[in-house]
């Protein structure tokens, strides 16, 4: 076993190889840019190595840096993570030259099976069911167009050495291809330095289902049966689980064994994933295969019991695999939520800054639930644009599949991120939703149930009265603390008044009456809330950001904020100002007048902090509507910023190459 392996990556994939080096006993040498200098990573390893400057390009892509680094630290391994150089060939035969070895599969699986085109040709030759498309490359905007009219709309135009939805796009049209081959190329060439891009036909409501594998250097291969992966947005996944709702035993013993038999194809060694989309029959094809960890291992590690980054570790240092197929079962449910700095209001895009707040839900085990929680970052942390957004892998596990989801729903519930943007809400309110929580899914779902995007929700009869609940009870509490004072000037002589007002948003007063109780801690009250008597419960102190505690019987968890005269309240994906009245402040309040936004629909605003790709109009320019505008790249992403209008450009304020600020204004409209 190595004494010392160096882990090629950042954030919280570094964070969980390290978890488990430490288990094993082997030390670990974390490698950092310099927008990671103060990371979680660097901290946690034994060793640190600084290798360049903030852009990947410059820094964890560069294989040269990262040998430099193993022949520094005397590290005898490099486990890669997922992403940067985790499928090049070239970075494992770099590694192998110096006597380093490489926790994954050889060269050749990595180049038959890492480049989506030669995957396609390598699985047609072993009729292996795949997707119709072309494999070929395509040289231009005029090819491209060409193939796809051969083979039929709509296609997917996918880079070759792309990942994590980076380089993709779906045309329904000619002008979506055009436009959408430009954009593959271009992020393809940043991401991955490799501008490579193939056509196939896009399968409509497709799930999108993966199989995991692992296979030693002595010819044993085994499945660990599969993941989810069908709720995606922008062809990024966003929530998996595992097992499947979908499959039946026939169907997973079948992917299973065939991807079994292309991993012993091309004498795969390692972890790998084979991913297949699932159309309404159950017919799968394949789509590629991931030589490497994926991001979502964590669930099919909570429903088998297997650490797939200890074993990684084990194949590479020649161990033979401890167990056989037949010792493999699948126990329970788990569900993993990826948490990211964006905006989903403002259709997920990106968010930087620093996380004022980080406080994520207690790992471990609560009676017949699990909480895991995989991150790379903590409070204090700074979120950068240089990197992907993610900021944690929430991960829950119960016997069953509704169980799952509503550990879920509770832990995210308690998991506060403040000084960000994040899409906690977003996860929050999809574990409640109807067609989620049946498993009646598919790719297109997020694009379906949320067309115009996701938008703060109005609560329903239910959550308005626990929501009216938690705000009287805070409210109550924290004046009780304040009566207590030392020192008061006029101590309260009054009797606490029966009746209140509980305004919730702009315009919704409700009406409720304090029926038995006493506003101490803990807190135990029956209030009447527009007609319908309620036991409230909860041991909530003033300045706690979470509020525990139970409505009728229900527990609740929700996050609790102050704001001028009132709370925030946090809670299944809603988002409420509250504030507690006495009837005559509640005559008064409605005479207030209402603050409006200011009009901004004369100019063009950056979505997010990031970089000036592209000005695609000039000043005078008549644009209709759908037309680009400009792009914007943030964290490896490319936006396009498209008019919602017709319009003629009046002012430019932004050039190719500037950085901007959010909210920033890129030009104004005549």
């Amino acid at each position: 076993m190595f004494k010392k392996i160096l882990i090629a990556n950042r954030g919280e994939i570094a964070c969980r190889v390290i978890k488990t080096a430490r288990q094993m006993a082997i030390a670990t040498v974390a490698v950092y840019s310099d927008a990671d200098r103060d990371a979680l990573h660097v901290e946690m390893a034994d060793e640190a190595i600084h290798i360049g400057p903030a852009p990947a390009s410059e820094s964890y892509l560069v294989a040269d840096n990262i040998i430099a680094a193993c022949k520094q630290s005397g590290a005898e391994a490099v486990h890669p993570g997922y992403g940067f150089l985790s499928e090049r060939a070239s970075f494992c035969e770099a590694l192998e030259s110096q006597g380093i070895v490489f926790i994954g599969p050889k060269p050749k699986a990595i180049r038959a099976m890492g480049d989506k085109i030669e995957s396609k040709k390598f699985a047609n030759a072993a009729k292996v069911s795949t997707v119709p498309g072309y494999l070929g490359v395509i040289e231009d905007a005029d090819h491209a167009e060409k193939i796809a009219g051969e083979i039929g709309y709509p296609v997917m135009i996918k880079a070759s050495a792309g990942g994590g939805g980076k380089g993709m796009r779906i045309a329904w049209s000619e002008a979506d291809v055009r436009d959408g081959f430009d954009r593959a190329r271009s992020e393809a060439q940043n991401s991955f330095g490799d501008n490579r891009v193939f056509i196939e036909k896009f399968i409509v409501d497709p799930r999108h289902i993966e199989i995991q594998v692992l296979a030693d250097a002595h010819g044993n291969v085994v499945y660990l049966g599969e993941r989810e992966c069908s709720i995606q947005r922008r062809n990024q996944k966003v929530v998996e689980e595992a097992p499947s709702p979908f499959l039946d035993e026939k169907t997973r013993k079948a992917m299973g064994e065939q991807s079994v038999a292309l991993a012993s194809a091309v004498e795969y060694q390692s972890a790998g994933t084979v991913e297949f989309i699932v159309d309404a029959d159950r017919n799968f094809y394949f789509l590629e295969m991931n030589t490497r960890l994926q991001v979502e291992h964590p669930v099919t590690e909570l429903v088998t019991g297997i650490d797939l980054v200890e074993h990684m570790i084990r194949i590479a240092a020649g161990e033979k695999l401890a167990f056989a197929q037949k010792d493999i079962a699948l126990n329970g449910w788990a569900v993993e939520s990826r948490l990211y700095a964006e905006d989903p209001y403002r259709n997920f895009l990106p968010s930087i800054g620093r996380l004022t707040r980080y406080r994520p839900p207690q790992e471990g085990k609560f009676g017949s639930h699990v909480i895991r929680n995989d991150t790379g970052v903590f409070e204090g942390a700074e979120i950068s644009m240089y990197y992907d957004p993610m900021l944690a892998k929430l991960c829950t596990w119960a016997p069953t599949r509704i169980e799952a989801i509503d550990g879920m729903g509770q832990a995210l519930d308690g998991f506060v991120v403040d000084g960000i943007e994040h899409n906690v809400p977003f996860l929050a309110a999809l574990m409640k939703h109807p067609r989620w929580r049946e498993g009646r899914l598919s790719t297109a779902f997020i694009a379906e149930e949320y067309p115009d995007g996701f938008k703060p929700m109005t609560p329903d009869g239910q959550q308005t009265a626990a929501l009216s609940a938690i705000a009287i009870s805070a409210t109550l509490i924290e004046a009780n603390r304040r009566e207590r004072y030392a020192d008061r000037l006029r101590p309260a002589a009054l009797p606490l008044p029966e009746d209140w007002i509980v305004k919730l948003g702009t315009n919704n007063y409700i009406p409720a009456r304090l029926l038995e109780g006493l506003a101490t801690i803990p807190f135990e009250m029956d209030i009447d809330i527009s007609g319908t008597k309620l036991n409230v419960v909860t041991d909530w102190r003033p300045g706690d950001v979470i509020w525990r505690g139970a409505v009728s019987g229900i527990p609740i968890t929700a996050q609790v904020r102050p704001f001028l005269n009132g709370l925030r309240l946090d809670w299944q994906g809603l988002s409420v100002k509250t504030r507690v009245f006495t009837p005559r402040q509640a005559e008064l309040d409605r005479l207030m007048p209402i603050k409006l936004a200011p009009d901004t629909s004369s100019l063009l605003l950056c979505p997010m902090p990031g970089l000036v790709v592209a000005i695609a109009v000039i000043e005078g320019q008549e644009v209709k509507a759908g037309e680009t505008l400009a792009v914007v790249e943030a964290m490896k992403m490319e936006n396009v910023l498209r008019a919602e209008r017709d319009l003629t450009v009046g002012k430019i304020n932004a050039r190719k190459g500037e950085s901007l600020a959010v909210d920033a204004v890129i030009m104004e409209f005549a």
